[in-house]
């Protein structure tokens, strides 16, 4: 270091360490003495109390320290201690001084990953400190400095790096970036140590959190590959799947004690254990209700939608296979007077309600306040204006739950998988019907939350200026203009090709089957050939079961969410299917997810009431794997599927 900038620093560090004693003293007698017994708590640093230092001492060192490096270290842990000292506002304008006076030590004197070191911890002081103050967002980017910092340094992350980001993640709602760092936090804590009393409460939130997310959501987390996710993964899954039965449940947690012998969710297994045993010696879990007999079920069996009404009938009957045990009473929305339906009810003694299916239907039936029967509701209640701009829930009852068909929630879905692909730039082409708007709209707001990027959105008509669009929107036409300046310039002959833009490197195409049949084609032809292929993927409504042969070579390498049952897959009840075909060949694809829908809702029943008592079971369906929310809602889990030449197959994705 020159002596020019040794005097620089020493002097700037002199004013440093004067300015913070000053402030500390400021702090008064009082204060000082309360920080001799420091507590932490879930923002601060897991120091030790065993030989307590104060910040203050720290700051009377650097003071009396004449070697800038040993003074900067000083400082900083000052900085730190300030931290357990719950000051922090003094934490974060320390930690801003000596990140400031960090450059001007000598990176050419080999000791460029010991300040990036530094640089590290003092962006984990003020993230810390701005967490303290309610700035979430500038916490956030500082823990994105520290993961910089932490790799010029070469070093480990600190436990409490992923205590934060685990917090600040579930702040932003990010729930798999949230598990993630919990999940590497609670590896970084003591294994060799008997568990104590706040290790197990860790494992129990990390159980509670994991259990409750989605099938597609913990493929996902299991790519992350976190710590023990084996294991975790293992037990979730077993949980999902067998959860509903507890017999089988004990069996398979057995299993996963000998797979898993030291495993941290052993106490959870325990519990779990436990717990079937408590419920095996009492009454069984699916005995929790009274049983099921007599069953209303409102669907629209006239007017309109009579055919959608009946298809989902159905489906019903079929799941239903003339059980004796219970009795199915059907009844025609478009010809029910819903003020007298607790009449009809009390007369018919029904146990439960499927439907109503149709939106204005649900919103009558739910006006019937002195309705207290166990309803599973086959639409999502319509919400107003000021509902929809406050963010409220549906507001269902106790007894009321909704399947959701939403084809939004598959964006989500898809937004979620596709942004851990490293994706960096994708163009959503989407048509101008609302329901392809409203795919779109989901997919952009969901990249955005867990990117902080948005997408670009192009939307398309059919007609001939499809074509257009999709050349502009790839900058094609650009390309095609410089070319034609040249040949102009040039008077020879030139072989040429146009380019497309690079930086582009997936498209979310939204449309029909019909108008995705002839977009894609036009993304191809599109696509220069020394340029690398753009992957492009797409909804629900870009798969039909309906296209022939040459049609599915046009789509080819296409993939796309699709519910188990219009999808060949493990999930799919295959014999159902063929008997569904040939009964009805050509049932169109909106209709055979009312078949689908009508199917889970009754097989759903019988289970729903331990789903509301145990929030790991799933229901492994026609529809998709079906979640019970907090909110009374029944979310999916959807399928991937691929075109390839003449055929689609089921990929896995996440």
């Amino acid at each position: 270091m020159s002596k020019t900038n040794f005097l620089s620093l020493f002097t700037n560090i002199i004013s440093v360490i004067f300015i913070a004693c000053i402030l500390t003293s400021c702090a008064g007698k009082k204060q000082t003495t309360a920080s001799k017994t420091p507590t932490t708590n879930d923002n601060s640093y897991l120091l030790s109390q065993k030989g307590y230092v104060s910040a203050q001492h720290y700051l009377n060192e650097a003071e009396a320290e004449t070697t800038p490096a040993l003074t900067l270290n000083l400082l900083l842990k000052a900085s730190e201690q300030f931290i357990v000292e719950k000051n922090y506002a003094r934490a974060l304008w320390l930690a801003n001084q000596v990140s400031v006076l960090l450059p001007l030590r000598d990176h050419k004197s080999g000791s460029s990953k010991s300040v990036h070191n530094q640089a590290y911890k003092l962006a984990l002081v003020k993230a810390a400190s701005l967490m303290a103050l309610n700035e979430n967002e500038l916490a956030f980017e500082q823990l994105l400095l520290a993961d910089n910092y932490h790799s010029l340094a070469d070093n480990s992350h600190q436990l409490n790096y992923f205590k934060m980001l685990g917090q600040l993640q579930q702040s932003r709602k990010l729930t798999l970036a949230s598990i993630d760092a919990k999940l590497h936090a609670f590896s970084l804590q003591s294994t060799d140590q008997p568990q104590q009393l706040n290790e197990l409460d860790d494992i129990e939130q990390l159980w509670q959190h994991l259990s409750q997310l989605s099938q597609w959501q913990l493929n996902q987390l299991k790519a992350l590959n976190p710590p023990h996710m084996k294991g975790w993964f293992r037990l979730v899954n077993y949980a999902h799947k067998f959860g509903g039965d507890q017999q089988r449940f004990s069996r398979y947690l057995n299993q996963w004690q000998r797979q898993y012998p030291g495993h941290p969710a052993k106490s959870v297994v325990n519990n779990l254990l436990n717990e079937n045993s408590i419920n095996n010696n009492s009454k069984q879990l699916n005995q929790l209700d009274d049983a099921i007999n007599n069953i209303a079920v409102i669907l629209p069996l006239s007017g309109k939608q009579k055919v959608a009404g009946s298809v989902a009938q159905q489906g019903i009957l079929a799941a239903y296979q003339n059980d004796a045990s219970k009795t199915l009473h059907f009844i025609d929305a478009n010809q029910l007077d819903m003020t007298t339906l607790k009449a009809s009810f009390d007369h018919l003694s029904i146990d439960y309600v499927i439907g109503p299916l149709l939106k204005p239907h649900v919103k009558d039936y739910l006006a019937q306040t002195e309705l207290n029967i166990p309803t599973l509701l086959l639409n999502l209640p319509s919400k107003t204006l000021v509902e929809q701009s406050l963010q409220k829930s549906y507001g269902l009852l106790p007894h009321q739950v909704a399947l959701s068909m939403r084809r939004e929630d598959q964006a989500v879905q898809a937004a979620t998988t596709l942004s851990q692909k490293q994706y960096q730039q994708p163009l959503i082409l989407s048509h101008q019907d609302n329901t392809s708007k409203s795919i779109a709209k989901a997919f952009t707001v969901q990249w955005k939350l867990i990117t902080g990027k948005l997408p670009e959105t192009v939307y398309v008509t059919e007609g001939k200026n499809t074509q257009e669009k999709l050349k502009e929107s790839l900058d094609v036409l650009l390309s095609q203009q410089r070319v034609d300046d040249l040949q102009i310039r040039v008077k020879q002959t030139l072989k040429t090709q146009t380019r497309n833009r690079r930086d582009v490197d997936m498209i979310y195409l939204v449309g029909t089957t019909k108008q995705t049949r002839l977009l894609k084609p036009y993304i191809d032809v599109n696509i220069s050939p020394f340029a690398e292929l753009i992957p492009i993927y797409g909804s629900s409504l870009s798969h039909s079961s309906a296209v022939d042969a040459s049609d599915k070579r046009d789509l080819t390498g296409l993939i796309f969410t699709e519910i188990p049952w219009s999808l060949s897959s493990t999930q799919q009840n295959k014999q159902l299917a063929q008997i569904s075909h040939k009964l009805w060949p050509n049932r169109s694809d909106s209709l055979q997810r009312f078949f689908a829908m009508g199917f889970d809702s009754y097989s759903i029943l019988d289970k729903l009431s331990l789903m509301k008592n145990k929030s790991y079971i799933r229901h492994f369906g026609q529809t998709g794997v079906l979640k019970l929310n907090s909110n009374n809602i029944l979310t999916r889990s959807l399928l991937w599927g691929r075109y390839q030449k003449d055929k689609v197959h089921e990929i896995a994705m996440e």
